[in-house]
Formats: structure tokens, sequence, C-alpha cells
């Protein structure tokens, strides 16, 4: 192996371990922003325990997709479909199934987890804009799966499934938006804890050697194919469950609910939120959630030209996203504040 692809594996995993580690100095921040938050189950009412609610699906789908292409590298337009699954594999766990909605969410995501690894296994040999293209087939397709005839029996067709909110367990004095909004808190925790240990591990670090450079990660010994269907399978698994909570908060699915407008909206939540970043899904799921309805306060007659120039004022102000300017902010600070 040369010495030109040594040192470029080198450098990926000394600024891998950096990332991944930084945010152990921060985690009494963590525990403190999971308090506040949950703190405002008594403070928001209705829609916007709701809304809050959907922050926190958009946040976990957002972390699946940035595992794929922040920090692995591959492109996906179709991730929508994958939200679309979830959704739906909870929904049917529930409705036909049975199961109650606890069951239901890891049922969706063991469910996206299988497809996601299986759709990731062919595509292999597709890298770059290809793959981008085969997953937009995928967003494009998905809604008219969801509507065959054939599955209409399971999937309610056109009509969708009508959903129940779930009650506070064990009597709890909480309403069903408060308790949903807890129990989305505590799935967003999870996940993001999984995520976390997952990028700092081992795979996680080939992971991010694939991204910087396929060869020279190869030659170190990193099977290729093996993490690259491996990481589809887990993002398509964290965006299903992000799906699966969001119908249930919804308390419906219809296939008109999973446009080609969903994957782009979460593509471009990942780069406002910042590729590569595990935050980045935090904001990116505020920009989903917030600018389209701001966008639409501002001029109800475009609406989505306001969307176009809000989204192209953040690309010029932060190219590097929200948590890449937080970290320019913070390293300009330290090195004035440095005697």
């Amino acid at each position: 192996m040369s010495s030109s692809h040594s040192a470029t594996l080198n450098s990926a995993r000394t600024t891998a371990t950096a990332r991944a580690t930084a945010p152990r100095a921060g985690w009494p921040w963590v525990v403190l922003l999971v308090l506040v938050l949950a703190s405002l189950t008594w403070v928001l009412k209705g829609y916007q325990l709701f809304q809050g609610t959907m922050v926190l699906c958009y946040a976990i789908a957002l972390l699946g997709l940035n595992i794929l292409t922040g920090y692995n590298g591959q492109i996906s337009l179709g991730h929508g479909a994958f939200f679309a699954l979830g959704a739906y594999a909870a929904a049917i766990a529930m409705e036909h199934g049975g199961l109650p909605y606890w069951v239901a969410v890891p049922v969706a995501g063991l469910a996206c987890l299988t497809v996601g690894y299986l759709f990731g296994r062919p595509a292999l040999k597709l890298e770059g804009l290809y793959l981008a293209l085969a997953t937009f087939a995928l967003a494009v397709a998905m809604p008219q799966l969801l509507k065959y005839k054939h599955l209409e029996q399971w999937t309610g067709g056109v009509g969708g499934i009508v959903l129940m909110k779930p009650d506070a367990p064990f009597g709890l004095p909480l309403t069903q938006d408060q308790w949903l909004f807890l129990y989305a808190l505590v799935v967003t925790v999870v996940m993001f804890v999984i995520g976390y240990n997952l990028l700092s591990s081992g795979s996680g670090r080939a992971m991010r050697a694939i991204r910087d450079h396929a060869m020279a990660a190869e030659a170190m010994g990193v099977d290729n194919p093996h993490y690259k269907s491996m990481t589809f399978g887990i993002s398509a698994a964290f965006t299903g469950v992000g799906g699966a909570l969001s119908a249930i908060a919804v308390q419906f699915v219809s296939p008109d609910s999973f446009t080609l407008f969903l994957s782009i909206s979460l593509l471009v939540g990942v780069v406002v939120g910042g590729l590569g970043t595990l935050w980045g899904a935090a904001f990116g799921a505020l920009f989903i959630m917030f600018v389209p309805s701001f966008a639409e306060s501002i001029s109800k007659a475009a609406p989505w030209a306001v969307y176009g120039v809000v989204l192209i004022v953040i690309m010029f102000a932060m190219p590097g996203g929200v948590v890449g300017m937080l970290r320019n902010t913070t390293a300009r600070w330290k090195r004035r504040a440095a005697p």
C-alpha cells in the first residue's frame, strides 16, 4: 500500500476518533438538555406537543440518513421510502397484528433494517450519482407500491390506515399528547446513544474510512461490501423508527403522505444540520418542521420561493451546516480567549 493511502487512512482515523470522543466531555450538558426537553411536556400544549413529537421523529430519521451519507459517503435520495415503510410497518403491526405501539416501533425498525440491507447489497455496484438515482427511483415507486391492489388488504390502499393514539400507562396523570412526546423523547435518546456508540466503535471508524478513501480502507483490511450494506441497513432502520413514531403521532398513514418531497426534505435537513455530525440531525429536524410553516406565514402566494431563499441564505452563511458554524464559532472564541 502506498504511503499516501496510509497517511489518508491514519488522518481519517485521527479525525474520526476526535469527533466521536468529543461529546464525552459534554455529557452533563446532554443530560441537562434531555431534562429540559422532558420539562416541555408540562409547558407545551396540544399542537405544540405534536410539533415537538414530530421534530423528534425527524431527528431520528435524519440521524439514520446522516450515518449513510455523512459518515459513509453513500448518497440517498430515497430515504422517504424507508420513512414510509417504517410508518406502514408499525401501522400494520398495530392494526392487523394487534401489537402494542411500543412493540410495533422496534418491529418497524427491524423491517426497515432487513429491506435496507437487501436493497444496499445489490446497490454496491453503484456509487455517487448512480446510487442517488437508484434510491430516487425507490422513493418514486414507494407510494405506488403502497396503493397496489394486492397489498390493499394490508395497507388500506388509497384510504390508508387510521391509528389510535396511546394512553399513558400505569395510570400516569398525562394526556395522550404528553405521553407520546415523552415516549418519543425516550426513543430518541436511545437511538442517539446507539448511533453515538456505533460511530465511536471500530465499525464507525470503518464507515468513515470508506467515505474518506475506499481503496485505502480496503487495503487496510476493511470489508467494504459488508460495511456498506450494513450501513445502508442501519440507516434504513433508524429512518424506519422515525417513520413509525410519526405514524403513531399523526394517527394516520396513507401513500400520499410520503411523496418524493419527503426524501428531498430529509436530505436537505441533513445538509442544513451538518453532514457527518451527530447533533446535525436535531437542527435539521427543526428546519424541516418549522421553516416551511415560516415560509407560508411570510407569503401564502409563493411559500416555496421563500423556502428556497431561506435555504440559499443558510447554505451561503453556513456552508458546513449549523453544527459546522457552531464549531467554527467555538474555535474562534477559544483562539481569542487563549493567552
